[in-house]
């Protein structure tokens, strides 16, 4: 088996083992006050996203929470967040604005994205973690969207994954091409960088 293959078997059982956890909830749980925590005092007030899928982590609720936070200390610009939307063309992720109840349609992927709302370019980003390991390096689902996107966005945002603890590789090695994160949460904490 070569490592394509290897990678792809690795991320099938990740993915399975993620949807059969029976204290999903829970670790979610645990995982919305671990962002909510580390949120706070962060300057960013435009932060991009992902909408859940495969059983991966919802980032929205901490991040709403965080964005009615800034209208309630009444900041002079509004918090903003962005949901990707894939650029055909380019094979990368533009974020458009998001916010409860705006508009929404599938993409060419089956999953929901913003309908007509304005591009926003993020200064924090949250990726979803298939798995995940040392050195700020995720395992994503292979096609390479978030590491193209990270290579054109300009200025560079901070980049934070999020996934649970049992997505924690510790034999993980990064490809050439990879570009690691700059933080990584779960549910019992910080994993990246450590100390």
């Amino acid at each position: 088996m070569d490592k394509a293959e290897e990678k792809r078997d690795l991320r099938q059982r990740l993915v399975e083992q993620r949807l059969a956890m029976p204290d999903r909830l829970r670790r979610a749980d645990l995982l919305q006050r671990v962002m909510r925590i580390w949120l706070v005092n962060r300057p960013d007030i435009v932060i991009g996203a992902y909408w859940p899928i495969k059983g991966e982590f919802d980032p929205l609720p901490a991040l709403h929470r965080w964005k009615e936070d800034g209208e309630l200390l009444d900041e002079p610009q509004p918090r903003r967040i962005g949901l990707p939307v894939v650029d055909k063309l380019h094979k990368t992720l533009k974020f458009h604005a998001w916010f409860p109840g705006c508009p929404m349609e599938e993409d060419a992927y089956g999953i929901p994205k913003p309908k007509d709302t304005e591009v926003i370019v993020p200064t924090l980003l949250f990726v979803p973690c298939v798995g995940y390991g040392l050195g700020g390096f995720r395992l994503g689902y292979g096609g390479g969207f978030y590491d193209r996107t990270l290579a054109t966005l300009a200025p560079s945002p901070y980049t934070v994954g999020l996934g649970f603890t049992n997505g924690f590789l510790d034999d993980l090695e990064p490809e050439p091409h990879d570009v690691p994160l700059n933080a990584i949460l779960n549910d019992n904490g910080v994993v990246w960088p450590i100390g």
